[in-house]
């Protein structure tokens, strides 16, 4: 990870996870439950830090929440199960604001929201996805 990707990163008002991400935090994580489950653990888990949940499909496996209170912003979560019982939840946070970058604000979100999630799921490992497939 370069010089650059740290500016491009702090000059954004947006961030998502990814298998492949050159930041190992950011990378998408592994937990062993099922889509289903993890959305009910997930739900409440939002709620309790602050979030209003927009939109949850699960068929899709994707919720939607918003911050109205403090900076606004818009998470969402997308759940994928895997393999029975290995599960990938990937994370995308942009903030509302009329300037041109969030000061790094979207990341300590994502990042604080992956530490909430471990504490309630059992975390298999980040970027797992080839290992998987």
């Amino acid at each position: 990870m370069g010089l650059l990707d740290n500016v491009k990163r702090f000059f954004s008002i947006r961030t998502e996870t990814t298998e492949e991400h050159n930041v190992k935090d950011l990378q998408t994580r592994y937990y062993k439950t099922t889509k289903d489950k993890a959305m009910q653990a997930l739900e409440p888990i939002l709620v309790q830090s602050g979030w209003e949940i927009a939109r949850s499909e699960v068929e899709r496996g994707e919720i939607v929440a918003k911050m109205k209170k403090g900076k606004r912003k818009m998470l969402v979560l997308t759940i994928i199960t895997v393999k029975p019982f290995k599960t990938a939840i990937d994370l995308s946070c942009s903030t509302d604001t009329s300037l041109p970058t969030d000061l790094g604000h979207s990341q300590k979100v994502v990042l604080d929201m992956y530490k909430k999630i471990d504490k309630e799921l059992t975390y298999i490992g980040s970027g797992l996805g080839k290992e998987l497939l």
